[in-house]
């Protein structure tokens, strides 16, 4: 689940081939993202596969079963700190949609299970 909170790595994302993910989205403004409907709404739609992507949503959805398969071991420290804002604000403010990414992307609880302690520690409790 915290590879989940890689949700935000729609700014950081890259082949999946690399020994680590690119940095060419490490300075999005994630605060203009996840406060813009729009904006958010086409990402999720994106990684849902019920929208057009852009470049970078197609980038993330590429790399994000990989991401949350090796615990986002490709990931820098700002791309994993990213992700963990998506996350909380998914969490908070927008359940239905972290519903639907989760059913998705971790149908069978492995990552929330694997990552419940941290999660906890980060006060993130679902």
């Amino acid at each position: 689940m915290k590879c989940f909170i890689l949700f935000v790595v729609c700014c950081s994302v890259a082949l999946v081939n690399c020994k680590q993910y690119t940095t060419k989205y490490d300075n999005i403004d994630l605060d203009r993202i996840l406060s813009n409907e729009r904006l958010l709404k086409n990402y999720v739609n994106c990684l849902m596969d019920k929208g057009r992507c852009t470049r970078d949503a197609t980038e993330l959805k590429q790399i994000l079963p990989d991401a949350l398969a090796t615990d986002c071991s490709k990931c820098n420290e700002k791309q994993k700190s990213g992700a963990k804002k998506v996350a909380e604000f998914l969490i908070k403010n927008k359940p239905e949609s972290w519903k639907e990414l989760v059913k998705k992307y971790d149908s069978d609880g492995k990552y929330r299970t694997s990552h419940a302690e941290e999660l906890k520690r980060h006060g993130i409790i679902f």
